[in-house]
């Protein structure tokens, strides 16, 4: 990576950059005589089609905190948000609270541009299922915000025409429920994959129920060579080439359309009984009018309760750089506390991160939230085989195979070799 820049020049190795850059400040060092400072906080929520009550905490940190305001700055999510954050940490211009996920945690923080938080007191009230995707070589550096379900989206009124009172447990209810919708004359499912995600993502699915509830340990089994995905993942991987055999959908065509835009709106226009994608879009496809369930990926046996799968969501990190590193981390607690935080989780539809946190409750995430407090979940290994580098590829993968371009066999393998890359 090329490096440019006045604070960058006596840098030469990672661990002088952090300080060369510290020196150049971060964020906004805006402050008034009256001792009113403010702080500049990016994320990829709280704008465009997710604002996520992120105005209205915004406004109650500052009713709380009259000597600090908040210059919040929206910016569009993935790439977008990469490349417009990069550069301004490498040059010393980020905002003083950025929003991260596991990824980008690692990276930034592997470069020393993020504040340890391990001091902060809410690090010690992080779920032990959550504390780990949070935490780089032993520093917390990361405030969670939420565990985020991805799941199988139920138009209700559909399922109703067809005779269906309640969403599928298992895979055998499943495939019957998708032939009574389709002799209702109703499309039965829609699981766009122009980007690669809903594949590899229902792969993913699938197996927290096939793979997980056989062996809960299995992450650390394959990161130890004491397992493989063939034939563990056999089943997960099948399960989608199966919709296709059955006459559920056609993969060509759904690998022609965008998961994150057309493919909502197809589904909220009620164009099939059966959708895929994150809680995240719950309070948007609730605007359609109606009845709407999210669940489990029903993939397990006659009779069995699936999994729950999880993601662990959105984070916020304090710039390393910061000239208001007190109000930075003021701001990041005042996001750490139930009742500020439960208008985010409330509106993600999310689990809280927190050991005695509040997750709201809500009729449209009640069948999914169920099995989460049953224990019966799985969150994704974002932060060790299913990183972000490994995550596009099985998605690649899982394409080529749907398009018969790859056998099961071969895909399964292409899969652990990209999980098993360093």
């Amino acid at each position: 990576m090329k490096r440019s820049g006045r604070c960058l020049a006596v840098a030469t190795t990672v661990a002088a950059m952090a300080m060369s850059l510290a020196a150049c400040g971060g964020g906004s060092s805006d402050s008034s005589a009256d001792g009113t400072v403010t702080i500049r906080v990016q994320a990829w929520k709280g704008g465009g089609a997710e604002p996520a009550n992120v105005a209205e905490i915004n406004k109650a940190f500052e009713k709380a905190n009259p000597k600090i305001k908040v210059d919040f700055e929206y910016i569009t999510a993935n790439d977008t948000y990469t490349q417009k954050l990069q550069p301004e940490l490498l040059g010393g211009k980020a905002g003083d609270v950025i929003m991260v996920d596991t990824d980008r945690m690692k990276k930034w923080g592997a470069s020393g541009y993020l504040a340890d938080l391990s001091g902060e007191p809410w690090a010690s009230q992080i779920a032990p299922d959550a504390k780990q995707f949070a935490q780089a070589d032993g520093k917390t550096l990361a405030m969670p915000m939420e565990l985020i379900g991805i799941g199988l989206y139920a138009n209700m009124d559909l399922l109703k025409k067809a005779g269906i009172a309640e969403v599928p447990a298992d895979w055998p209810t499943f495939l019957a429920d998708l032939a009574k919708v389709k002799k209702a004359g109703i499309d039965p499912i829609s699981l766009p994959d122009k980007g690669a995600w809903t594949g590899s993502s229902v792969f993913q699915a699938a197996g927290s129920t096939l793979v997980y509830q056989k062996n809960k340990q299995w992450d650390a089994d394959f990161l130890a060579g004491k397992t493989s995905f063939d034939p563990d993942w056999k089943e997960p991987l099948e399960q989608l080439k199966t919709l296709e055999d059955k006459g559920y959908l056609n993969w060509k065509n759904e690998l022609g359309i965008d998961e994150w835009s057309q493919g909502a709106q197809d589904f909220s226009a009620g164009k099939s009984a059966f959708w895929y994608q994150g809680a995240w879009m719950v309070s948007n496809v609730k605007k359609a009018g109606f009845p709407v369930s999210f669940a489990p990926w029903p993939g397990g046996a006659a009779g069995t309760k699936p999994n729950s799968m999880l993601f662990s969501g959105t984070m916020w990190a304090v710039n390393s750089q910061s000239e208001q590193g007190d109000a930075a981390r003021k701001y990041v607690k005042f996001w750490s506390q139930n009742e500020n935080l439960a208008k985010y989780l409330e509106a993600e539809h999310a689990e809280s991160p927190f050991t005695g946190g509040t997750t709201p409750q809500s009729t449209e995430t009640k069948v999914f939230t169920t099995a989460f407090t049953d224990g019966r979940y799985r969150i994704l290994p974002s932060d060790s085989w299913y990183a972000g580098a490994a995550e596009t590829a099985t998605g690649s993968k899982i394409q080529a195979y749907l398009l018969g371009k790859a056998s099961a066999a071969q895909t399964l393998k292409d899969i652990q070799t990209a999980a098993s890359a360093k």
